[in-house]
């Protein structure tokens, strides 16, 4: 008789235990195969939530490689539903352990097979109709919805298994305690405005700590970095021409450009622009205004990007000036303010909320239609959707709904945010926008040698992981399609690009500038540039965009979202005491801290160190640990940077970004 040792690791997940009767038969592939044996320790709770088990079978078939099992549970017990992590067999007898990697819930009362490492391209899979029939389940499970008309598509129901664990959701709860501490921090702030800039600084000893927007916060030094490293720096562009409706001269602009000319500044590459035209008509709160501006910036000698001029509003007028740095000092300080409420109202609307949540929830949809659990392509990317479905239900609920946050803290408030995410959604190509080097390319910021913007420490980072992702997904793809002949035969990715291309008035995502050319993907190029931008905005991207926030907008006069009244028309010397009035008042401030501040706390693991492990096929783990060394290789060159920086940009150490938008 042959002794196998069998461990069965039970899923983290709502009902994830059994008490059904399980029983199992093991395989070799060959026409060898054991007797089916019940798993059962006799006076133990077997199969509970999260928990391994560990049983021994014997059988007078010596099978030394177990290469398939065949499971089954009947519907037994009051609580018979069952989701398997894995299954390990160990031969005693050879020692050869196998393992089978599950990530399902099982069928009751069906024969379910599983080969070892559980990874096959559809047209190689020895079991399709099992596959097909579990892919048919898992369609009615992800259905598409426009939620809201003009935003990508998103799932029709939250799916049990897309929710928050246990763990998770008690996580996000008592971060929100702590914060909150039962809403005593509101007798730190008292009720109603502010009085004084001290005023405001003084609470942040007491609370939450001191957001680094505080420092520096009024310097032109410090609005500079906003635009290149803080939450939102996909907006700058080389300026390569002054636009008409921008009110400059070469007179106005001259002392702030070291002496050059506005043409020869542009020629030398030193001068860049910002233009939020975008946000012409957007609805706002009702009695506050969002600008709509055009600001220039001049990289000093320093490498230092400096703003030159702000013109709140587009088009030239008398009540429309252009601000500039010799404009009386809280004025020009108060223009900054205004731009910045413009900015970060894009940021949240678009970088955050369109460009990472929405779009990518739309793919995660896809992929759980189109893509067995079976697929190497769907291992590749699931570790980069978990909880993003979770999040978005949580967010458009209590974030974006009317009179959420998004409302009492933002000057388009939640109707203007869906107006702005549609106008993103809607301009938005995984060929540019998904696709970093092209991004930058577009904006003529492309520069590995820091001969553009050497202070551009985001983007720097950011070209590096893009590149480090870029060659893991490459290895990967090249791993199970080595011919051409394996993705074209392959209908389940083929379905993938269909459903990824399709317009959504017809059941599909309708994503534009997704390389699936003729109806069909036909090459590693394209699939690598898919999954590439898949994975880099489920996390580099959406990283980017989050973590900061509560370093940029914890302070609300270094970025505001909302201010008060209306922005200046002349260039008259105000005081701090007109600043001070601009400020939100103190409830409001207590929202936008503690909001931001859990925004900003990492949930989940970091890049490359997978919550889930779906990889066990040894050549595609070795591809992964090869991605893990090469982010901490990057890791290091950050820290060595850091070390001779007196400002130092930390926000996308890998070690510091989630593998997934969870929150």
């Amino acid at each position: 008789m042959t002794t196998y040792e069998i461990k069965v690791k039970t899923g983290d997940r709502f009902g994830a235990g059994t008490d059904a009767n399980v029983e199992i038969v093991l395989l070799d592939g060959s026409g060898k195969q054991t007797k089916p044996a019940n798993l059962d320790n006799w006076f133990r709770n077997d199969f509970e939530r999260n928990q391994l088990d560990v049983f021994k079978i014997k059988d007078d078939t010596d099978i030394p490689e177990v290469t398939e099992i065949k499971l089954k549970r009947d519907q037994a017990g009051l609580f018979s539903d069952w989701f398997v992590d894995k299954i390990e067999v160990l031969n005693q007898k050879s020692g050869v352990t196998s393992v089978f990697p599950i990530l399902r819930w099982i069928r009751p009362d069906v024969d379910l097979y599983f080969g070892k490492y559980d990874t096959f391209l559809p047209q190689y899979d020895p079991r399709p109709e099992q596959r097909n029939a579990e892919l048919q389940e898992k369609q009615k499970l992800y259905e598409y919805e426009e939620k809201f008309s003009g935003l990508p598509v998103q799932v029709k129901t939250v799916p049990e298994d897309e929710n928050f664990s246990t763990d998770a959701k008690l996580d996000i709860a008592k971060r929100k305690y702590c914060l909150l501490a039962g809403k005593a921090v509101e007798l730190i702030f008292g009720s109603g405005s502010w009085k004084t800039l001290e005023n405001l600084k003084g609470v942040y000893s007491k609370i939450f700590g001191y957001p680094k927007g505080m420092n520096d916060w009024k310097s032109d030094e410090s609005f500079g970095w906003q635009r290149i490293n803080s939450v939102n720096p996909n907006l700058i562009c080389l300026c390569t021409e002054i636009p008409d409706k921008l009110g400059v001269t070469d007179e106005e602009l001259k002392p702030f450009l070291e002496g050059m000319t506005i043409s020869e500044a542009i020629s030398k590459k030193r001068l860049f622009i910002i233009d939020l035209e975008i946000l012409e008509g957007i609805t706002c709160v009702e009695g506050h205004v969002c600008p709509v501006p055009i600001a220039l910036f001049f990289e000093n000698s320093k490498g230092q990007l400096m703003p030159v001029a702000i013109q709140l509003f587009q088009q030239k007028a008398p009540d429309n000036p252009v601000f500039l740095p010799s404009d009386p000092p809280n004025t020009w300080l108060i223009a900054k303010m205004w731009y910045n409420v413009a900015d970060s109202n894009y940021h949240q609307a678009i970088t955050h909320l369109g460009y990472t949540h929405l779009l990518m929830e739309g793919i995660c949809v896809a992929a759980n239609r189109c893509l067995s659990p079976s697929h190497p392509m769907f291992k590749l990317l699931a570790p980069h959707f978990l909880y993003i479905i979770a999040i978005n239900d949580r967010a458009l609920n209590f974030l974006v709904s009317p009179g959420g946050w998004i409302d009492k803290t933002m000057a388009v408030g939640s109707t203007g945010v869906l107006e702005l995410a549609k106008e993103g959604a809607r301009t938005w190509r995984m060929g540019l926008e998904g696709s970093y080097p092209e991004f930058l390319k577009s904006r003529g910021l492309y520069c590995k040698d820091g001969s553009i913007l050497p202070t551009f420490y985001q983007r720097d980072d950011t070209l590096a992981l893009y590149e480090a992702i870029f060659g893991y997904v490459s290895k990967y793809v090249n791993l199970y399609y080595d011919t051409s002949d394996k993705i074209l035969k392959d209908v389940e990715i083929q379905t993938f690009g269909q459903e990824l291309t399709k317009s959504k008035s017809k059941g599909g995502c309708g994503f534009e500038g997704v390389p699936f050319e003729n109806g069909k993907f036909s090459s590693v190029d394209q699939l690598t540039a898919v999954f590439t931008s898949v994975i880099f905005s489920s996390s580099v991207v959406h990283a980017a965009a989050n973590f900061p926030q509560y370093d940029a907008y914890g302070f609300p006069p270094s970025y505001p979202t909302k201010i008060k009244g209306v922005p200046p028309k002349n260039k008259n010397s105000l005081n701090e005491e007109n600043l001070v009035q601009l400020l939100i008042d103190k409830s409001t401030t207590l929202d936008t801290m503690v909001i931001t501040r859990i925004l900003s706390e990492r949930s989940t693991n970091a890049l490359g160190d997978f919550e889930v492990n779906y990889t066990y096929d040894p050549a595609a783990v070795q591809i992964v640990e090869e991605f893990r060394k090469e982010l901490k290789d990057i890791s290091l060159k950050i820290h060595q940077r850091n070390e001779k920086l007196e400002r130092k940009y930390e926000y996308l150490l890998p070690e510091e970004i989630p593998n997934s938008i969870s929150i």
